[in-house]
């Protein structure tokens, strides 16, 4: 009998700790939000609420120890004051996070990845109003006729507790990213005619659409996107430039046109024609209309920061390739991706980490963008006015379209753009017939 009891006893304490650890816990400060990261043992089941007076957060842990220590995380450039922690109900474990003011909570769990295990992660975001709700349009040069600068939004992918893809020396790509966007940020600002703005400026996590978002804010005439691929074998290696595919912007017409509030926004490559309360049969013709100017125009640029990237680094791909990235998937403003190299690649990955490298690489993608508006400036911008001072504005030619003629190829031809010859021509869509004269503008 007395055996029995401690085989009880014994099953029962295993199943008082059979839950899960908090083996530890980051914190990633970003301009609206903060990222908590509690690394977990296993799955766990939580629970959150806020509290006022003063101001704090809760977070009730199912059938979870403590096994990490809270006092020796920096919570400076937080709104945490401090972080405190109990056992609950026996088994559960209540963590306390003491706040500088009221914030806005959003908590989810995530699976493990290549960097790390089982995370719960708590978003504590600024209930004053987002970085996207305070971005505004930068304030940009102008010449003393009030020329503006063109607008370039560079985004540094991944970020925070999202690494990005891992070299086999341990080089992540959210750092390698981030200091060759800062690099190509400083040399567009140094360039007249041009302004930069970064979507991130740290080591923290902005999502996919909120970077689009943030371009559009800032109403870029470009978004860049920049990256460093990885494949499962350390084989492949390269530089690769990337547009949206043709499906991708099918599927983002689709999508546009189902959510209410993008009615609103004013679609550039339409014209500045709004959405807002245009029948859905209009809305998306002019959808159409302006994604594909915007992926031609991207093709244009993609094209000559690739062939930039050609003359200091080995290409992947010879041609820009069209892919459906999500951050690629602004109707109204030409983005491009740009995959530095393959980081899974050791060759690569020792090149990516040094300066010089990123340097020479940021250099060509700049040299790349400055080529591409040099040729065809926006409306209205300095670039713009200059050319025309040059005649570039008022010379013009014309070419009779023959069989097994594109738009794309004369462009090509004819160092210009198949976003440009539409505009110039008055074109809806990139479609010629043989016979069809056009008028190709100077360069």
């Amino acid at each position: 009998m007395k055996i029995m009891m401690v085989v009880v006893l014994l099953l029962s304490a295993s199943t008082v700790f059979a839950g899960t650890r908090v083996e530890g816990v980051r914190l990633w400060p970003a301009p609206d939000h903060t990222r908590l990261v509690l690394d977990t043992a296993g799955q766990v089941e939580h629970n959150v609420f806020s509290l006022s007076g003063p101001s704090r957060l809760v977070i009730d842990l199912k059938n979870t120890a403590l096994g990490t220590d809270f006092s020796n995380i920096d919570l400076s450039g937080s709104p945490i004051q401090s972080i405190r922690s109990a056992p609950r109900n026996g088994k559960d474990l209540r963590v306390v996070l003491d706040l500088k003011s009221d914030i806005k909570p959003r908590s989810f769990v995530l699976a493990p990845n290549q960097q790390y295990g089982h995370r719960l992660v708590i978003d504590l975001i600024d209930e004053k109003g987002s970085r996207l709700d305070r971005a505004t349009s930068p304030t940009v040069t102008q010449d003393s006729a009030g020329k503006r600068d063109i607008i370039v939004v560079i985004d540094a992918g991944h970020g925070g507790e999202d690494p990005g893809a891992i070299g086999p020396r341990g080089t992540r790509e959210k750092d390698v990213v981030l200091k060759m966007a800062k690099r190509l940020e400083a040399l567009i600002n140094q360039q007249k005619g041009f302004t930069a703005k970064l979507t991130r400026t740290g080591d923290y996590y902005i999502g996919l659409r909120n970077r689009t978002l943030l371009a559009r804010k800032y109403n870029a005439d470009l978004f860049v996107s920049v990256h460093a691929d990885a494949f499962r074998t350390p084989q492949p290696r390269g530089a690769s430039v990337f547009a949206l595919s043709q499906r991708g912007a099918t599927s983002e017409t689709a999508r546009w046109l189902a959510q209410s509030e993008n009615r609103s926004d004013l679609i550039g490559g339409a014209g500045g024609v709004s959405l807002d309360g245009r029948d859905d049969m209009l809305a998306g013709v002019l959808l159409d209309l302006s994604m594909t100017a915007s992926i031609n125009a991207s093709l244009g640029v993609g094209d000559s920061v690739l062939g930039r990237l050609g003359r200091v680094a080995k290409l992947h791909k010879q041609g820009v390739e069209q892919a459906a990235f999500v951050v690629l998937k602004s109707p109204d403003i030409p983005s491009i991706l740009v995959e530095a190299g393959f980081i899974s690649n050791p060759t690569e990955e020792k090149n990516l980490a040094t300066e010089w490298y990123r340097n020479k690489l940021a250099n060509a993608i700049f040299d790349g963008i400055e080529q591409y508006f040099r040729r065809t400036p926006p409306p209205g911008t300095l670039l713009a006015w200059e050319k025309q001072k040059r005649g570039g504005g008022t010379d013009v030619s014309q070419y009779r379209i023959r069989r097994g003629d594109t738009l794309s190829a004369v462009a090509k031809e004819n160092e210009t753009t198949v976003s440009e010859l539409m505009r110039f021509n008055g074109m809806s869509d990139d479609r010629v017939m043989v016979g069809q004269t056009i008028r190709i503008p100077s360069s």
